[in-house]
């Protein structure tokens, strides 16, 4: 089959088109011939208000508290060719290449908005380095998301010229730029007046964490209902706090849905049956009966998250900003504050999820809440301590996880001479929001490590039927994670799970909507 093709317009690129563009080395992307004519028709406004003498920003003036800085006809070149090697100054480690290359992507979508006032040349250039499959070595520290993300942006507009470094497609080695462009058809790139800042002025790298969390996190949220459905079971819970009327007097969308899944992957279920008559529990504890209300919460702040990078994916981001009447405006579309809010909302919302998790898998382990389940979930309790460091190992993860929820985007620390007065961490909000989202996974694999193993421990009886589906993933197959007899090194089960999770091979979705 001929790979994937994403056709970039400037005002319809999706999340689907993002993940797909940056997991999928061999998905191909073009340029609509339309976005590129008007963009061309943008390009010769800019043009003439440079031959009329016009003062724009950051065209023929510095940058920064450099504005009133006026410069000569002879250095606009210059000024955009300094501008980015002044600019890298990233350090730390290089960003994952499925970030780098959806930032490219998204870099050469708003590019391509007829606002940005650039050449067509440059989104091009963008895209045909994109499809070449080298990607630019990008330091992940150094921006603080306010005129955009400077540094990394610059890092990459610099390999765009020919320099820098970047990952040869051909060894997987890093290598100067100017070795790979050759031999990858590539050809260095002259950025012309006003293209260097319209191309750093931006908020894609940012954005890139974004997309790519959002829909990691739906994903998570999914298993993790899954996980939770497999735990009630497993600790034989009454299924009454899911009853609809409930959800529906408090009827917050997120809630009604979460416990909608948590009915259908129940039904039918035989462990419900064998103690529905005869247990003197009225209601069970919070990590169970108000799985709902917590998990629905998470489910509304990820929408919110996944709101904003639907807006910020065709969103004209640099500056000044050329409009149809030919104005050129000076603003602040950079400003990374609703961004960086809103990785900061995920990484909340998601170190909540891990933290409701992790009680869980405290009530499966600890034989005084585990409604009659062994100490640790071994049969042999004493000369084995079964699933006892599983539960430390989720406890470390939310710990560290609700040290990274300390929200980033109010932070500020003003910079440029205190030009950029209030600065919103963008890209601190993004790092540690992808940490928590990858902790999150390996919480949600422990309980479902567990949560399988108390299901083994109530054999003959069996659970409903799609939290047996989920069961079944996990016991047989490829991969598959046998039950504990023995004590065994954890570790292997649980980064396996994480990983299978990360897949959607643990996302009950699927299994719902074979029901209809």
């Amino acid at each position: 089959m001929p790979p994937l093709t994403v056709t970039l317009d400037g005002a319809s690129l999706t999340l689907d088109d993002v993940a797909r563009v940056a997991r999928d080395p061999a998905s191909r992307v073009a340029i609509d011939p339309r976005a590129r004519d008007t963009l061309r028709k943008s390009r010769m406004r800019i043009e003439s208000a440079i031959h009329a003498g016009e003062i724009i920003y950051g065209v023929n003036t510095g940058f920064g508290k450099l504005a009133s800085v006026a410069i000569s006809p002879g250095d606009l070149d210059r000024l955009q060719e300094n501008l980015i090697r002044s600019h890298c100054a990233g350090v730390g480690d290089p960003l994952p290449a499925e970030v780098v290359r959806a930032v490219l992507l998204l870099r050469a979508n708003v590019l391509l908005r007829p606002t940005s006032g650039v050449r067509p040349a440059l989104p091009e250039a963008v895209v045909a380095l994109l499809n070449s499959g080298v990607v630019p070595v990008v330091p992940e520290q150094g921006s603080v998301g306010a005129s955009g993300d400077l540094a990394p942006l610059s890092h990459i507009a610099r390999v765009l010229m020919g320099e820098g470094e970047v990952v040869d497609p051909g060894t997987g080695r890093r290598v100067d730029a100017g070795t790979v462009f050759p031999k990858a058809g590539l050809v260095p790139y002259r950025f012309a007046p006003k293209e260097g800042l319209a191309f750093i002025n931006g908020t894609q790298v940012q954005a890139a964490f974004l997309a790519l969390a959002v829909q990691a996190a739906w994903g998570l949220w999914r298993s993790a209902l899954g996980a939770a459905a497999m735990s009630m079971e497993a600790l034989r819970a009454t299924p009454a706090s899911l009853d609809p009327r409930i959800h529906d007097a408090r009827p917050h969308p997120g809630q009604q849905r979460a416990a909608a899944v948590l009915r259908a992957l129940q039904e039918g279920s035989a462990i419900r049956e064998s103690h529905r008559y005869d247990d003197a529990r009225v209601q069970d504890a919070y990590s169970l009966r108000c799985a709902p209300q917590v998990l629905g919460a998470v489910a509304d702040a990820v929408r919110f998250a996944e709101q904003t990078a639907v807006v910020e994916l065709n969103a004209s981001t640099d500056n000044p900003l050329v409009f149809d009447n030919g104005d050129v405006v000076s603003g602040g579309n950079f400003h990374g504050q609703p961004v960086a809010q809103a990785l900061d909302v995920l990484g909340i919302a998601l170190t909540t999820l891990q933290g409701l998790s992790e009680r869980r898998i405290e009530r499966l382990v600890n034989p005084q809440l585990s409604q009659g389940l062994p100490a640790f979930l071994t049969k042999t309790a004493g000369v084995s301590s079964g699933y006892m460091m599983v539960q430390i190992t989720a406890a470390a993860l939310v710990a560290e996880s609700r040290t990274l929820a300390t929200p980033a985007s109010i932070q500020s620390i003003p910079t440029d001479a205190n030009q950029e007065d209030y600065v919103p961490m963008g890209m601190a909000a993004a790092y540690k929001t992808r940490r928590i989202l990858h902790n999150a996974r390996r919480v949600v694999a422990a309980e479902f490590l567990c949560a399988a193993q108390g299901l083994d421990l109530l054999l003959p009886l069996t659970p409903g039927k799609g939290v047996g589906e989920l069961y079944r993933r996990i016991r047989t197959g490829k991969g598959a994670i046998p039950p504990l007899d023995e004590d065994r090194a954890p570790t292997p089960d649980i980064e396996a799970l994480a990983a299978k999770i990360a897949q959607g091979g643990l996302d009950p979705g699927d299994y719902l909507l074979s029901m209809g």
